[in-house]
Formats: C-alpha cells, sequence, structure tokens
C-alpha cells in the first residue's frame, strides 16, 4: 500500500527521492490447479476490515481456507509447480533486498472527464484580442468526405485511474520490523493505493 513520498540522503549527501510503501499481509487463499481451472496461480488475500464489512460470501471462502483474519480484497499470482500445503501462508519478503530492481503496478490518479488541452495537451487557441477559440478541440472532420469521424479520434473524456506499471525501479531500503519499504523514484496512484511489486522483466 502507497504511503506517500519522501527523500533521504545517501552516506555521500546525495538526496534520494523515494516512495514509500506500507507492507501489509498478504495469505494465499486458494490455489488455481490446471486441472480445476485451467492454469496454475495462487490467490492472495489482502487488506484487513472489520469483520461485519466483509460479505458472507467472502467470509466462507476465508473460513475454507482456514484463514482467520477478515480480509476485503482478493488478487492472484500466475506460477508453476504450485502445492496446496501453502494455502494459509503468508508471502514472504525475502526476495526483496535493498538494491533490487522491481516493476510496481498501481492505478493512476483519476482526474474525471477532461479536455483535450488537459487530456492530450492540445495547444488552444488565443486568449485575448476578440478570439473565440480557446480550448475547444477543433475540426474532427469533414462534411461530405469522409462524413463521419474517424476512430481514435482525440476527443475530450474520462482521464486517469488506468492501471500503470513502473519498470526498472530500485529498493532503496526494506525495513520488516516496521514494515515499510522505500522504492527509488515515483509510483502511479495516490495515498493509501494498492501497489503491486513484482520483480523487474527488464533487469
Amino acid at each position: 500500500m502507497k504511503a506517500g513520498m519522501t527523500r533521504i540522503f545517501d552516506e555521500n549527501g546525495n538526496h534520494i527521492p523515494v516512495t514509500v510503501i506500507k507492507l501489509i499481509p498478504n495469505i494465499v487463499s486458494q490455489v488455481k490447479t490446471v486441472a480445476k481451472d485451467g492454469y496454475e496461480a495462487y490467490q492472495i488475500a489482502y487488506y484487513e476490515k472489520k469483520e461485519k464489512l466483509i460479505s458472507a460470501p467472502k467470509k466462507g471462502h476465508l473460513k475454507k481456507a482456514n484463514i482467520p483474519n477478515s480480509f476485503y480484497k482478493f488478487a492472484e499470482i500466475k506460477t508453476v509447480n504450485v502445492d496446496d500445503k501453502n494455502i494459509g501462508c503468508e508471502i514472504s519478503l525475502e526476495t526483496f533486498k535493498p538494491d533490487l530492481y522491481v516493476d510496481a503496478t498501481s492505478n493512476s490518479k483519476g482526474k474525471g472527464f477532461q479536455g483535450v488541452v488537459k487530456k492530450f495537451h492540445f495547444a488552444g487557441g488565443p486568449a485575448t484580442h476578440g478570439s473565440t477559440f480557446h480550448r475547444a478541440p477543433g475540426s474532427i472532420g469533414n462534411r461530405a468526405t469522409p462524413a463521419r469521424v474517424y476512430k481514435n479520434k482525440k476527443l475530450p473524456g474520462h482521464l486517469g485511474c488506468e492501471k500503470k506499471t513502473m519498470q526498472n525501479l530500485k529498493v532503496v531500503e526494506v525495513n520488516k520490523e516496521k514494515g515499510y519499504m522505500l522504492i527509488r523514484g515515483s509510483i502511479p496512484g495516490g495515498k493509501n493505493s494498492f501497489v503491486k511489486i513484482s520483480k523487474s522483466v527488464k533487469k
């Protein structure tokens, strides 16, 4: 879970901007197999809430896996050679160590319905001298030919709230006792947004 951003200084006094990741428990709640599901993966339960806020189907699912905690969210991690013995086990953090390069995936901040100037960086028109053209998109097609608007035309619409991945980010510090991780650079999303961290695919 993203806690925010800050900065630290190394032994040489260099300033390093870092994103603070709050480490929350990730418990294996189900095992997906080729025979039953067509693929192999572990289902992970995370983000605890009060028990009264958990729906009955989720409570039954957690009870079947002998997980006493009231987890609210679930995700899957595809892998090979899955084992039913891992149900109820917590995901280890031994993989993540300083100087390791990782990929961070999260949903970007939602901006709502935006115009073409903010969404696509259109230049817009003159601001003064009697101009009536300021932030409009302009012409989007001809009358007779093609007599329609081409697909994928850049027009106003919803901006943000998309799954984004930042690649090749360096792990600066992992503190298991206090439950946080420092990753160099920025990560998509606002505070308290969920972040999936995995080994870098390009390093």
